[in-house]
């Protein structure tokens, strides 16, 4: 069977503080790679109605979630910030066949996410602490103390690592795009011409 087996494909996690603009930068790869049915965007489960804003996502309520998780739905699946969210178990066979998933995650959930995928890749999305105030202000999903909570949150430090990629996304969203852009395309080389 040599010669005949696919290559694995490669889940990258993109995490990152709220207000650092993932969803930003991640729209402007989904826009980069529009033709391409080797890469997915993963719409994740979130127990947050759909018309909240942000990223499009399944929506569903807490005992729906639970249900899901007790019946094995997710990949990988944690709670933040009062919500709960779900990465789809068939995405770990599509990554398996060969595709390059993108996956929002969280800082927290990355044992979790090498455990289900084994070797990921991660994307560590900052903006300058002022940034981050004045998006997650703007964009008016959550009370001032709220917002405040989200600045102080204490989460794993995550910046070193050779699987590890930070991008600063403090300007403009060409520069950061265009740089997530470049990672996905070293990760599809790398697949096609394995070292």
């Amino acid at each position: 069977m040599i010669g005949q087996e696919k290559s694995r494909g490669t889940l990258i996690a993109v995490v990152g503080p709220s207000g650092a603009g993932k969803d930003s930068v991640m729209g402007f790869a989904a826009s980069h790679f529009a033709n391409r049915p080797d890469i997915l965007f993963v719409r994740r489960v979130i127990t947050r109605p759909s018309d909240a804003g942000g990223e499009v996502h399944e929506s569903v309520s807490a005992a729906e979630f639970e249900e899901m998780h007790r019946c094995g739905a997710f990949a990988v699946s944690w709670q933040a910030h009062g919500l709960s969210y779900g990465v789809p178990r068939e995405i770990a066979a599509k990554v398996a066949s060969g595709m390059i998933a993108i996956v929002n995650g969280s800082r927290t959930a990355l044992p979790a996410f090498r455990a289900a995928f084994g070797e990921i890749s991660v994307v560590l999305v900052t903006a300058e602490p002022p940034v981050l105030a004045r998006r997650l202000a703007e964009r008016g999903r959550e009370s001032e103390a709220d917002v405040l909570r989200r600045l102080t949150r204490q989460a794993p430090e995550i910046i070193a690592g050779p699987d590890v990629t930070v991008i600063d996304n403090s300007g403009r969203l060409e520069v950061a795009g265009n740089r997530f852009v470049a990672l996905i395309e070293r990760c599809l080389s790398e697949m096609h011409h394995p070292a």
